[in-house]
C-alpha cells in the first residue's frame, strides 16, 4: 500500500540512497503513468552524477524485479531477506548489512559509486539499517542518525516499534521529546497491491518493545552464561583471520584455526628461576572465563577458547581530543582477559566484569612487539580512560545519548603488583576478593605478547587447585576413560577419575573435565565441567602441571624465593625507580 505515491529515492547518505522498491518491466501494464524501473532508478542517479554500484535489497520477496535488471548493467545486488510486518530486522541481518556496505567502500574500484537501499518503500527497513550502519561507523548517537536519515528521506522511520529497538540495541535513552512520526499521507490510503487486489491501510506498531528501564536483571549470574549472539559461518573465518593478522601469525593455513590467545605455564623449581633472571610483575589469578575481546567498527565481539564469536553491545570510543567528545570508536582493537562474576558477600548482588590484562592490537596496529608495561600503560590511557570519560560526563547527563548501565558488563583493567608486595597480594588483597581466585600469575614486565603457550608466563596454584582439562568418555563395561591430546590427536592416559557430587557420570561422557590430583588417595577429582573448550589439555600441558604438582612450590617456599629475588640488583633497583615513578603519577593526577 502507497508504493504508486511513495517518493522513489532519498537524498544521498555518504555512499547510499535509500530508495523504495523499483519493479520490473512486468508490472508496467498496472502502473503506466507512475512507473520507477530499476532502469529508471540507474538513469536518475546519473543524471545526479552518482554511478550505482551495489543495491543491498531488504524485500522478503523476489517478485518485484529480475536481478538481471542491475547485474546486466554491471551492478552488484545483495539480498538480505527481512520481514516487514510484526518484526524488525533480526541482528543478524544488520551484521550482514553493515559488513556488504563496508566491504563495498573498502574497495577502490568503487571509490565513486554509490550503494542503492530498497525494502518495498524504503523508509523503516531501509532506515532501520542505515541508522545501525551510521551508529557503528560514525560515531553517532541513535537520535543523530535517525534525525540524519528522516532529513535525507522524510518523514524517516515512522514505526514506533522500530524506533524503539534501536535504543534498545544501542543501550541509549530515548529522548523524552522524541516523537515517532506520523505515518505518511502516501501510505494511509488504499491503493492495489501488485497483484491486483485492494489492501488496507496497516498499523504502525506490530509489537511491544518494553521500556528500558523494565528490563528485567535479577537473574542469578553463572559462568556458564552464553553471552551475546554467533556470528554466521561464513563471518567466522574472516574474524579468525583478522585476529591472527593482528597477532602477526599469518593467515592460519587451510584447517581449523586454534584459539590463539597466551596461555601460561605452572611454576615448576626449575622455570622459578626465571625470577631471578627477568623482572616480574604479579596478578592474582582470577577464577573466571578467559575470553580476548575484538573490538570493531560495527560491534565487539568476545571470542571463547574454541576461537568462537559472540557479538555484544558495548561502546568503546578513542581517546578524546581536546577536551572534546571522542571522534570515532575503536575499530580492529584487540584486547586479552577474563570474565569474572562478583558477589556482595552482604547483599549477595552479583555483577559480572571483564578484567583485561593485555592490549594486542589498537586500531588496526598490532602492539605484541612492545614491552608488557607499554602495552599496560596504553591499555588504560587509550581504552579504559575515554570510556571512563564518557560514561562519567553522560551520568550527569538529563538524556544521555547512551546508557553504559546497560551494558551486559563492566570493564576494568586488571592490576599487576611489584614483586615485593606478593604477601600481601596474598594475605590481604584476595582474602578481600569478590570473585574466587585460585593462585598468582607472574607477568615478564618487559616481555612482547607471546600468542599460545608462553614459557615466560607463570601461574603459580594453590597446590589442591592445580588442575588438568581431560576428555572424559565412558568406554565399555562403564569403564570411566580420561583422554589427553597429544600432536592434535586423542591419547588415552593410565588415570583414575573420582565424581564426588555426580549421582550420572555417564552424562560427563564427551565433555571436557577439569581436575585436581588428591595427593593422599592418588587419583583425580572432576570439579566442574568447561564449557567453554572444545579440546582437552596437551600432554605437554599435563607434564608441566604434573611437575608443578610433584615440586610442590607451596606458599611459604614461594614467599621466601621471593623475598631472596627482590634483594637482587635486578630488583632492587627497578622497585625503587617504580615507586618512585607511581608516586610521581599519582601526585600529578591530584593537581
Amino acid at each position: 500500500p502507497g508504493w504508486l505515491d511513495c517518493p522513489a529515492q532519498g537524498q544521498e547518505l555518504g555512499c547510499i540512497i535509500p530508495s523504495k522498491v523499483p519493479l520490473g518491466e512486468s508490472f508496467n501494464d498496472r502502473i503506466p503513468s507512475q512507473k520507477y524501473t530499476p532502469k529508471q532508478a540507474i538513469l536518475q542517479q546519473r543524471a545526479l552524477g552518482r554511478e550505482l554500484g551495489l543495491v543491498i535489497d531488504l524485500t522478503n520477496t523476489t517478485r518485484y524485479y529480475p536481478v538481471s535488471d542491475w547485474t546486466k548493467e554491471g551492478i552488484g545486488h545483495v539480498k538480505i531477506r527481512c520481514k516487514g510486518r510484526d518484526a524488525v530486522p533480526d541482528d543478524e541481518s544488520v551484521k550482514e548489512f553493515c559488513d556488504e556496505v563496508m566491504e563495498f567502500c573498502s574497495q577502490r574500484t568503487n571509490a565513486k559509486k554509490y550503494i542503492l537501499v530498497h525494502c518495498t518503500h524504503g523508509h523503516n527497513r531501509t532506515g532501520y539499517m542505515i541508522v545501525h550502519f551510521l551508529v557503528r561507523t560514525e560515531s553517532m548517537s541513535v537520535t543523530e542518525a535517525i534525525n540524519k536519515f528522516a532529513g535525507a528521506r522524510h518523514p524517516g522511520i515512522y514505526k514506533q516499534d522500530y524506533i524503539d529497538a534501536l535504543y534498545m540495541f544501542y543501550h541509549e535513552k530515548k529522548p523524552e521529546d522524541l516523537i515517532c512520526p506520523l505515518t505518511p499521507e502516501w501510505k494511509r490510503h488504499c491503493d492495489p497491491d501488485f497483484r491486483g487486489t485492494a489492501v488496507p491501510a496497516v498499523v504502525d506498531n506490530y509489537g511491544h518493545i518494553p521500556e528500558q528501564e523494565n528490563i528485567v536483571r535479577n537473574k542469578v549470574l553463572s559462568s556458564d552464561d552464553v553471552l551475546g549472539d554467533p556470528i554466521p559461518p561464513n563471518q567466522l573465518r574472516a574474524m579468525q583471520e583478522a585476529c591472527y593478522q593482528l597477532l602477526k601469525l599469518g593467515t592460519g593455513g587451510r584447517g581449523r584455526m586454534q584459539f590463539p590467545g597466551s596461555h601460561p605455564v605452572s611454576l615448576n623449581r626449575d622455570n622459578l628461576q626465571l625470577l631471578r633472571q627477568r623482572y616480574y610483575y604479579a596478578t592474582w589469578k582470577a577464577d573466571g572465563t578467559r575470553y580476548m575481546m575484538l573490538i570493531t567498527g560495527d560491534g565487539c565481539y568476545l571470542i571463547d577458547r574454541k576461537f568462537l564469536f559472540q557479538k555484544i553491545n558495548m561502546r568503546f570510543p578513542c581517546r578524546y581530543s581536546n577536551g572534546g567528545t571522542p571522534e570515532r570508536n575503536h575499530h580492529y582493537t584487540l584486547l586479552d582477559g577474563e570474565m569474572i562474576i562478583d558477589t556482595d558477600p552482604h547483599t549477595q548482588k552479583q555483577d559480572r566484569r571483564y578484567l583485561i590484562y593485555d592490549l594486542i592490537a589498537i586500531n588496526q596496529v598490532s602492539l605484541i612487539e612492545l614491552p608488557f608495561y607499554e602495552r599496560w600503560k596504553l591499555l588504560e590511557k587509550e581504552v579504559i580512560e575515554p570510556r571512563n570519560m564518557e560514561r562519567e560526563g553522560l551520568s550527569k547527563s538529563i538524556n544521555p545519548y547512551y546508557r553504559y548501565d546497560l551494558e551486559p558488563f563492566s570493564v576494568r583493567r586488571k592490576g599487576f603488583w611489584l614483586l615485593s608486595t606478593v604477601s600481601k597480594l596474598l594475605h590481604k588483597f584476595i582474602p578481600q576478593l569478590s570473585h574466587s581466585s585460585d593462585g598468582l600469575v607472574f607477568q615478564g614486565w618487559d616481555d612482547p605478547y607471546v600468542p599460545r603457550t608462553h614459557e615466560g608466563l607463570l601461574k603459580w596454584k594453590y597446590p589442591e587447585m592445580n588442575s588438568v582439562d581431560f576428555l572424559y568418555e565412558v568406554g565399555a563395561g562403564d569403564r570411566p576413560l580420561l583422554f589427553l591430546f597429544e600432536r592434535g590427536r586423542k591419547k588415552l592416559m593410565d588415570e583414575n577419575v573420582i565424581f564426588k557430587d555426580a549421582s550420572d557420570i555417564s552424562s560427563y561422557s564427551g565433555k571436557i573435565i577439569e581436575c585436581y590430583w588428591d595427593s593422599a588417595e592418588h587419583h583425580w577429582v572432576c570439579m566442574r565441567i568447561r564449557i567453554d573448550k572444545a579440546t582437552p589439555n596437551d600432554i605437554n600441558t599435563y607434564r608441566k602441571v604434573m611437575r608443578s604438582i610433584k615440586d610442590n612450590i607451596t606458599e611459604d617456599v614461594l614467599l621466601n624465593e621471593i623475598n631472596e629475588i627482590i634483594s637482587l640488583p635486578l630488583y632492587a633497583d627497578r622497585i625503587h625507580r617504580d615507586i618512585k615513578a607511581h608516586h610521581h603519577m599519582v601526585s600529578s593526577r591530584r593537581k
